[in-house]
């Protein structure tokens, strides 16, 4: 499998998926995201002072899944995550990399300080299909 097939996948499956963080206390966190590719990455946007970002800046290790649909398809990914809060970043994911509108969540566009984006770089990946009795198909880095 290449990435090409994994991002595919994962725009077929669901524009939601669920990633999960680890904090200091060393629980898991998991919550729904709406992410985006951009070229081999996967961007996120949240807040500056979410638990996902604070999880993040103690350990950039994450996963994220696809939730599984009808037929018992999924995808999970694994990877690593940076946070990016400068203002050269939100401007240039602002517009025309997601599929919904920013300014929603962060009415202050791009300036808005509690605005940043998460970047997932991922190291592997697994398809399932149909609960992974169809098949399974692996990538990594």
């Amino acid at each position: 499998m290449e990435l090409d097939e994994v991002k595919a996948e994962t725009a077929r499956l669901s524009h939601w998926a669920h990633i999960a963080t680890v904090g200091r206390d060393g629980k898991p966190d998991v919550v729904p995201v709406w992410p985006a590719w951009q070229e081999d990455t996967l961007w996120i946007s949240t807040g500056s002072n979410s638990v996902k970002v604070r999880n993040i800046d103690h350990n950039p290790n994450v996963a994220l899944h696809w939730q599984v649909d009808e037929s018992g398809d999924g995808v999970e990914i694994w990877g690593t995550a940076t946070v990016h809060t400068d203002i050269d970043t939100k401007r240039r994911l602002w517009t025309g990399v997601f599929s919904y509108n920013l300014d929603d969540f962060a009415p202050g566009g791009p300036e808005s300080p509690e605005a940043c984006f998460v970047a997932v770089r991922p190291e592997r990946a697994l398809a399932l299909k149909h609960y992974g009795m169809a098949g399974r198909a692996t990538w990594r880095v």
